[in-house]
Formats: C-alpha cells, structure tokens, sequence
C-alpha cells in the first residue's frame, strides 16, 4: 500500500482495564488479526512508557497508555508477472476473480511462478496491505489447478480477517458445477465423511477414520446424459454446494461415493465409459467449475452474490454429451 509506518496510541479505560494486551488491542485495532497483532507485540512495537511490552498476556491497567508503531510491509520474495488475470469485481479490500482452469492458485513447490497471486501482484501494484507484515495478496481460499471458477482475494488485514471468519461460520456460500460418472442415488443428497492426507498415498486425499477434518458436500442433479439406453454408462451433471472447505473435497467425496468427475486423473475416472468417444473420455481436466461465489462484504456487510459461466471447455463437452444421447 505504501512504505509509510502507522502509529497508534491507546488509553486503558475502565471497560478494558484486566483484559490480555492482544485481546485489548484486537478491540481496539478490528483492521488487524490477533495473530497479526500477537507478531508485532513479540517483535517489541507495542510500547508502555517507551518500553516494549512482549508478553500478549499481559494484563492492562486503567490509565495506561500504550503506542503501537506499525512497520511498513516486506516485500514478497514472490514475484510480480503480468498474466491474464479475468477480475469481476475490485475495489480497495477485495477482488473476485474468475480463474481459468490451468492456473495454479499460490506459488509452491514445482509451481513457483505463473500462478494467480504472481498476476496479482503485477496488478495491484503499490495498493496492496501487509496482511501479516508481507506486502501480498490474501488467498483466503483456493481452487485446484484444473478447476476453473470464482475465488475471493483479500487485499489487506481486515478483509482477510473478515473472510477468513465467514469460512469459518459457514456464511460464505461457494456453488460448483461438475460432471460425474454414472447414475446417482438419488436426486440430491449429502455426502459426509472426514477428509485427510491418504495413508496408502501422501500426493492425495481421501475419506479417513483418523486425523481427517469433518467434510460435507451437497448436491442436486441437473441432468443426466445416458447412451443407448446404457444407464451403467451415464454421465450426470451435478450441482454442488459445499458446507465445509477441505482440500479437493468435492473430487474426494464423490469418488467415495463410486462418482468421480469426469476428466479426473487423481481420483478414480480412468478406464470410465467404454462406450463415449474418446474426447469425452479422455477429457483434459477434471470437469468441475466454480460458478457462484456469495459473501458479505468484509468493510460495508453488504450481501454480494458474483457468478462466472461454465468456461468453453466444459461447454463444448456438454454439447459432445448432448450429440450423442
């Protein structure tokens, strides 16, 4: 955002005389985390008579005064590239942007650099915040690498605190669309099962009894696309909406469920549907879309509902689906 140092200084009064510094000055600072805040009290910015204060739990006292001297952000050591980059919608605390199927979300082993947050940087320039004292955007949440649709990108402190919070509750609504193999058992259901790193292989997750984290996935079948009467062959076009956010959760759980999604190299669709041609079979990607996205604004509440299209590249396998039932 700029290179400048905020300063604050805040009195004690009776109402927040005995709480832990970090729980006062999350009160009183709602722009920062207390994870944010707890970092600059161990790094000796948070000062009582000029002397530093380094113990979040310190207990506060009526009438002290306290000074916060907030550094100016490090730079990233990520780098800035001009990508294409579809945003619909910006403004000064967050970006919707709707990703295309390819792009990996955060630079990682192996992925360092073309991802979104590389093209983010590149776009944002200057206006981005220190979100916990590193001049970067805030993914708040990610899509895999093959799956196209809506992510939320936070651009300081307080708009990730506040998305980070509604993942939490439940409040964020995300909305997906996928093609899976076969007939489901009905038409629409939960499918609920913990989700962890696979014990048989560490590249992938599955449904676990121990060590997972709850998950539960919702769907609604649109519509079904059977050949030659050949239900064992069908491929049904599902809406998905997620109450949990796990690590490829929606891929997990319906190929626990016997229906994975087409395109799948990871999960389970190799060696599916004799009977298509090889274009549907041998689909580049798993065939999955995030196409709404609705949350509440983190500064003005305001509910806000983004939708992205089904990209062309499911599109045109929706029509070869079509052609030949």
């Amino acid at each position: 955002m700029n290179n400048i140092q905020e300063k604050y200084e805040l009195t004690i009064t009776d109402e927040t005389a005995g709480q832990r510094l970090d729980h006062f000055l999350v009160q009183a600072l709602p722009g920062y985390s207390r994870t944010r805040l707890q970092d600059l009290i161990s790094q000796g910015h948070v000062r009582l008579e000029q002397m530093p204060i380094l113990d979040a739990a310190y207990k506060v006292k009526m009438g002290q005064q306290y000074s916060l001297i907030v550094p100016p952000p490090e730079e990233t050591h990520i780098i800035a590239q001009s990508l294409p980059l579809e945003i619909l919608y910006e403004d000064n605390d967050i970006l919707i942007i709707n990703k295309a199927a390819g792009m990996v979300a955060h630079p990682a082993p192996g992925h360092k650099q073309e991802t979104v947050v590389n093209a983010l940087l590149s776009h944002c320039g200057d206006s981005l915040s220190g979100i916990g004292g590193v001049k970067r955007p805030g993914i708040v949440h990610r899509l895999d690498k093959d799956t196209s649709g809506l992510m939320v990108v936070a651009k300081n402190d307080h708009a990730h605190q506040q998305l980070a919070a509604q993942f939490a509750s439940r409040t964020l609504s995300r909305r997906y669309w996928a093609l899976v193999w076969g007939l489901l058992p009905q038409r629409s259901g939960s499918i609920e099962g913990a989700i962890g790193r696979s014990p048989r292989n560490r590249q992938k997750m599955a449904l676990v009894k121990k060590g997972g984290k709850p998950a539960q996935t919702f769907y609604n079948v649109e519509k079904t696309f059977i050949p030659k009467n050949m239900p064992q062959q069908a491929i049904t076009l599902i809406e998905c909406t997620l109450a949990t956010g796990r690590t490829h959760q929606i891929r997990v759980h319906l190929s626990a469920i016997g229906h994975p999604l087409v395109g799948d190299p990871v999960y389970g669709s190799k060696g599916k549907g004799k009977l298509w041609p090889e274009n549907i079979t041998q689909f580049p990607r798993q065939a999955l879309h995030a196409f709404q996205l609705q949350l509440q604004h983190p500064r003005t509440q305001e509910m806000m509902t983004f939708n992205a299209p089904i990209p062309q590249d499911l599109q045109n396998l929706v029509e070869q689906l079509h052609h030949y039932t």
